[in-house]
């Protein structure tokens, strides 16, 4: 979420460049995966950069990526990871989460958390077993029933999302949260046209909500989170709130399209 001095630099000849670009990397992507364009589907590699802004300043970056495909207790799985590194005064963030879900249903196998946030610290690890119809928090030795049997992490949530219909004015209710008592809550907000560091970009603008719950697309963060209104579904801009500090803002500063 960089500063807002950012959001022009380079002016529109750099912001067009940048769409070309990303436009280019995504239609080789649609070739490779045999597909029509219909919609969104994850790739290996596929790898988003942003700028953190507070209050208008540029405070720190994130990321959110996809890094691998890896075997999660015999099945196979795609490693997605989201950071976030921000500081200002005496105020830090740094937050890393990762999911390992199926490429197909977005099932989620395992989600890590290790989020330190001003005055808050959270550090977990839930490994889902669908079959048996639990998840352990190996950390703690916990075991819980899944909420789910197609359970969702709120990293591959996000990606699941980004392959809805999303129309405007509509709200879904997804009842797939790996935590049971809780349901993933999408409102399709409006369209909008935004400019961020990696170009001008028309989008769609969500409200993931993941009910009794805290965190990044907890009912207290108001998390809004801006598309691409094409079949990408890039995430070039999302803005939550911080306990204690307020709105942060990531912006997207670059895109590369991954490979299935």
């Amino acid at each position: 979420m960089g500063a807002a001095v950012l959001f022009l630099e380079g002016g529109f000849a750099h912001q067009a460049s940048a769409q070309k670009l990303i436009a280019q990397e995504h239609a080789v992507a649609s070739a490779l995966n045999g597909d029509s364009g219909s919609g969104y589907r994850v790739g290996l590699g596929e790898r988003a950069t942003y700028d953190v802004e507070y209050k208008g300043h540029g405070v720190g970056t994130g990321t959110l990526e996809v890094l691998g495909r890896e075997s999660v207790n015999g099945s196979s799985a795609f490693h997605a990871q989201m950071k976030l590194n921000a500081g200002w005064l005496f105020a830090k963030v740094n937050d890393r989460m990762d999911s390992w879900f199926d490429p197909r249903s977005y099932v989620s196998h395992r989600y890590a958390q290790d989020q330190r946030e001003v005055m808050h610290s959270r550090k977990k690890n839930y490994e889902m077993a669908a079959e048996q119809g639990t998840y352990r928090e190996t950390y703690s030795g916990d075991v819980d029933s899944l909420g789910s049997s197609e359970p969702l992490d709120d990293i591959s949530m996000l990606f699941y999302v980004r392959t809805l219909p999303l129309k405007v004015g509509e709200v879904d209710t997804i009842p797939r949260y790996f935590k049971p008592g809780r349901d993933v809550i999408v409102k399709v907000l409006r369209k909008e046209t935004i400019t961020v560091p990696a170009g001008t970009f028309n989008t769609i603008v969500v409200q993931p909500t993941i009910t009794n719950a805290g965190g990044l697309f907890g009912q207290g963060g108001k998390a809004e989170v801006y598309l691409t209104d094409d079949a990408q579904r890039t995430v070039v801009k999302l803005t939550s709130s911080v306990p204690v500090l307020g709105s942060l803002a990531l912006t997207l500063r670059e895109a590369h399209a991954g490979t299935p």
